[in-house]
């Protein structure tokens, strides 16, 4: 076993962001953990696939076994996996909070705290989560009351995690997009999915790539929450 080569986990890898994300570190040769619920087997070597529900602790736990079996080592772990859910907030349901929570709130905390124990060992390691600038700046019109409860924890965390791991060589940053033109996004919807950020767009996959890969590289840069949102969280518009 080559345990030179980093590793980095994604969750959330099967399509979208995720998927780019896959190939983006692929394309810079680190060796990758992909999961989710549905995801299909690699034909890649260098692609462990590890299917399961990220909320629950045991994927985690066989997420972290399968990354040091199969590579020795855990170098990055990108929180990519979420869910996201406009409704009023009286009309959200008990299963509507247990999903949100489930995903965005325990699916970081099992895999972070597993990936987190690896790279204190090893002395380095780089941490980052996707939340939502709805969090900083929410819109009238577009409710999302447990996206700004589940994401804007990991806001929080991200900064409580930065500065707990500050001097052991992990870093925690997260990137808080806008409106992403992902395959949850119908088509018919991007007009008006584009009229709610001041540049008058939607984000492409790649803006949020290219922030992730960002803050890989960016060795003094920890606790940063990076707002990929074509100005939304800059202000009113």
């Amino acid at each position: 076993m080559n345990t030179e080569q980093k590793v980095v986990i994604i969750t959330g890898a099967s399509q979208g962001i995720g998927a780019a994300l896959v190939q983006a570190y692929r394309n810079r040769s680190y060796r990758v953990v992909a999961t989710s619920r549905s995801i299909k087997e690699s034909a890649d070597p260098d692609i462990a696939i590890v299917q399961g529900d990220i909320a629950k602790p045991e994927t985690a736990e066989r997420i972290a076994r399968v990354a040091l079996e199969r590579f020795g080592r855990i170098d990055s772990l990108v929180n990519n996996a979420g869910v996201f859910l406009s409704k009023p907030f009286t009309e959200f349901t008990q299963a509507d909070y247990d999903d949100n929570l489930g995903v965005n709130v325990a699916g970081f905390f099992h895999i972070t705290q597993r990936a987190a124990a690896q790279m204190l060992k090893q002395g380095s390691g780089h941490i980052v989560s996707i939340t939502t600038s709805l969090v900083n700046q929410p819109i009238a019109g577009l409710p999302a009351a447990l996206a700004s409860l589940t994401k804007g924890g990991l806001n929080a965390v991200t900064q409580s995690l930065a500065m707990e791991f500050s001097k052991t060589g992990v870093r925690v940053n997260a990137v808080s997009p806008g409106i992403i033109k992902t395959p949850m996004h119908a088509p018919e919807t991007h007009a008006a999915l584009a009229s709610l950020h001041p540049v008058g767009r939607m984000g492409e996959i790649d803006d949020i790539v290219d922030a992730v890969l960002y803050l890989e590289t960016a060795n003094f840069v920890t606790g940063e929450i990076l707002h990929v949102d074509g100005g939304q969280n800059a202000g009113r518009w």
